[in-house]
């Protein structure tokens, strides 16, 4: 027995080794799918501020088109869009998303984006105003 008794520790020992290197191996892979994961999710966020700033900017470009039709000698401006009254609402609410972007109307009626919120308001007719909502 005393010679076998070595062995067994030896193999013993080799065998939780193996098990134990498949466990950290098995928990680097997962971690590496998670930052995988991660990264991925921040493209997500983006791109779908920048969906919902062009959704929202389009809306309003809609209520005011459709207002104008219906008053054309009026101003638009956001109460009118919402009002009740001549013929509204246009608009049951005025579109925001502070964190990402804003929707302004001129004096004229141009719809303007703001993207991010704090950045200058371009028109929404120019090329991708809404890229930088994020």
């Amino acid at each position: 027995m005393p010679l076998v008794m070595p062995h067994a520790i030896y193999h013993y020992g080799f065998i939780m080794g193996v098990k134990v290197a498949k466990r950290i191996s098995a928990v680097v892979v997962v971690a590496g799918l998670a930052v995988v994961i991660l990264l991925s999710l921040g493209g997500v966020t983006s791109k779908s501020a920048v969906a919902a700033c062009n959704s929202d900017a389009k809306t309003v470009q809609t209520a005011i088109a459709a207002f104008q039709t219906v008053n054309p000698t009026l101003p638009v401006t956001p109460k009118s869009l919402m009002s009740t009254a001549n013929g509204g609402p246009f608009l049951d609410s005025w579109p925001s998303n502070g964190a990402h972007y804003v929707i302004s109307l001129t004096h004229a009626g141009v719809v303007m984006v703001a993207a991010p919120s704090k950045a200058t308001a371009a028109p929404y007719d120019t090329p991708n105003p809404c890229r930088s909502a994020s």
